[in-house]
């Protein structure tokens, strides 16, 4: 956004476009969350550091949908974080069906819902094909699109559906009647699976791209893949916005596809927030460095509600997937000092029972 633009809109409509009183009133409920397990808590420095994590996009991990849909920051912040636990995947290789994409997600957010996934895979495939395995780099393009677009994706798809069924009359078969038993069929040489006139399609959803109220694809963008085809269909011009490097770009939270797989994964850290209404009430909440290749180990890291066990009796969690089984490496984080110091005592007491 532009700074003349900036300046120039009214206070209620900055607040709505940035969506400042959705992450105000998250914080002050984390806040006073907090603050029922631990009074001593800095409200100054707390909310410091949550505005951070929100700055950095570190903020939608292990977090309810709800708070992960509001924004359009959180939705772009969520896929990179889906990018830097699991590229590890596309580095091997391995292809992985739209289930076992979801149970991924479903570790980051436990009730993420399998429909934005099902979707998806129908901007990738068939629908009678989504058994079909896919790639990480196909998957993970694909699915910012249709998580940061979402509400752009289900309006353009009703106007398609509208001009796809005014166009769709005058091709119908026409059966013209003739004096000999031969029926003869006339009907115009575009079928309905050749889609919708490119240039009808754009004039269609251009209206779209003025509301303020969802996020919505460059008008040039939009322009430049319309214009170039005769026709087409709605999940090819799916497929068109999530090939598009500059529509990746507008987004801003994944590298080029060129780029997706290279780099070492890097250590995310868990924000201070809690993870749901069952955690146990009685743990302060720290946040602790994760690996971005295992992130099964952290809620046990944030959260401890018992001794640490010592390192000859820690396994390996079990794989959701044979296909993830060989993508992650353990690692385990930082023993909180409290433990570390019960563990010391009660091993004193032992000695000295012992003598």
């Amino acid at each position: 956004m532009a700074s003349d633009d900036r300046f120039s809109m009214t206070t209620e409509k900055y607040l709505a476009r940035h969506h400042v009183l959705v992450y105000m009133e998250d914080a002050v409920a984390q806040l006073l969350e907090h603050r029922e397990e631990n009074s001593k808590i800095n409200p100054i420095k707390f909310l410091c550091e949550y505005f951070n994590s929100v700055r950095d996009g570190n903020h939608t991990m292990f977090r309810e949908y709800s708070y992960i849909h509001a924004t359009p920051h959180n939705r772009a912040s969520f896929v990179r974080l889906f990018w830097k636990c699991y590229r590890q995947i596309g580095k091997k290789g391995d292809l992985l069906s739209i289930q076992e994409y979801h149970s991924l997600l479903s570790l980051l957010c436990s009730d993420f819902p399998f429909e934005p996934v099902q979707k998806t895979a129908k901007i990738i495939l068939l629908d009678d094909a989504l058994d079909c395995l896919i790639s990480f780099s196909d998957f993970i393009y694909a699915f910012q699109v249709q998580f940061y677009f979402e509400e752009f994706i289900e309006k353009s798809h009703e106007m398609y559906q509208s001009l796809h069924q005014t166009q769709r009359s005058p091709r119908d078969p026409v059966v013209v009647p003739s004096g000999s038993d031969d029926t003869k069929v006339h009907q115009n040489s575009h079928h309905p699976g050749d889609g919708v006139d490119a240039t009808q399609y754009f004039r269609a959803i251009y209206p779209l791209c003025d509301r303020s109220n969802f996020s919505t694809p460059p008008v040039n963008v939009l322009k430049e893949i319309l214009f170039n085809v005769p026709r087409v269909s709605f999940y090819g011009f799916l497929m068109s916005i999530a090939k598009s490097e500059r529509i990746n770009e507008h987004i801003g939270r994944l590298p080029s596809k060129a780029e997706l797989l290279e780099g070492a994964d890097a250590d995310l850290t868990v924000p201070t927030v809690r993870l749901s209404n069952s955690t146990n009430t009685n743990t302060k909440s720290k946040a602790h460095p994760i690996s971005a290749t295992n992130p099964t180990e952290a809620p046990q890291n944030v959260y401890p509600t018992q001794r640490p066990p010592s390192a000859n009796q820690r396994k390996t969690p079990p794989s959701r997937s044979g296909a993830v089984n060989n993508s992650f490496k353990v690692r385990r984080g930082a023993v909180k000092k409290d433990s570390t110091d019960e563990s010391s005592s009660d091993d004193t007491e032992e000695s000295s029972d012992t003598n």
